[in-house]
């Protein structure tokens, strides 16, 4: 949906984008917060992870409709940061799924002493979608959020407070679920949980790659994007200078004309 914007909608429709830009940015706003409170008061893993995503999908909407350079490369690179950061926490939620059959939270506790190679796996992915700092996730935010300081500054504030709501519920679902007293599916003897197995590894670690990859070196990313930023920004420039200008020449024209009628009459 949000490349469709991109693609089709800023190019095509300008005008339409134009207009309507205040209405997607607060709309982006409100899905950054509304999101994060829901997630945080839900009880079962995906579905926080779920609405989390809407979360994200916010930022990027904002990214997009602030229409500067910043924005809509933030919004660029936060697809894709959205992309291995809620799959590789969707795919570790899986794995615990298989072991469980369960994705209540209350039903967890004290699992990174009996699972530490996958509570290893989860924390780093929490932290990349958190946008903590040498993460992919911190580059894309930061980006969107420097946007949007610069086109809508009051927006700003709201944005950022969905950044603290993140922090919030995400942490506080990994305190849950890997710390403290051990829940019931963790203490279960009869049904021990096996840790994650070298496929299951293998897998998860080219995530985990690109996690660190995305967030300490940006630039060999965002360069292949940034000669169709350009010419998405610069074109949209063009094209309300050309509106300015012919709204001038309409004026002056009009002011001219009525003058010659004057000096005729």
């Amino acid at each position: 949906g949000t490349y469709c914007f991109l693609r089709w909608v800023l190019p095509l429709f300008p005008d339409a984008a134009e207009y309507w830009a205040w209405l997607f940015l607060v709309l982006g706003v409100i899905g950054i917060i509304y999101g994060a409170l829901v997630a945080m008061v839900q009880p079962d893993i995906k579905k926080l992870v779920a609405y989390s995503s809407v979360s994200h999908m916010g930022y990027i909407m904002v990214g997009i409709f602030v229409f500067n350079e910043y924005g809509i490369t933030g919004g660029l690179y936060q697809m894709l940061n959205h992309g291995v950061s809620t799959g590789a926490l969707f795919l570790l939620i899986g794995m615990i799924y298989e072991r469980t059959h369960s994705r209540e939270i209350v039903k967890y506790g004290g699992l990174a002493g009996v699972l530490p190679i996958y509570s290893i796996f989860f924390f780093i992915i929490t932290l990349s979608s958190i946008a903590v700092p040498m993460t992919n996730g911190f580059i894309g935010e930061f980006l969107i959020l420097l946007g949007l300081h610069q086109a809508q500054p009051i927006y700003v504030y709201f944005a950022v407070s969905g950044v603290v709501l993140g922090a919030a519920y995400m942490l506080w679902m990994y305190k849950r679920v890997f710390f403290g007293e051990k829940g019931e599916l963790v203490k279960d003897e009869k049904h021990p949980l096996k840790d994650l197995s070298i496929r299951e590894i293998a897998v998860l670690s080219p995530l985990v790659v690109l996690v660190f990859w995305m967030g300490l070196f940006p630039n060999q990313f965002l360069d292949l994007t940034k000669s169709s930023v350009d010419h998405l920004v610069k074109n949209r420039t063009k094209y309300y200078l050309q509106i300015k200008d012919t709204q001038t020449a309409k004026l002056t024209k009009s002011g001219t004309n009525t003058i010659v009628m004057k000096e005729t009459k």
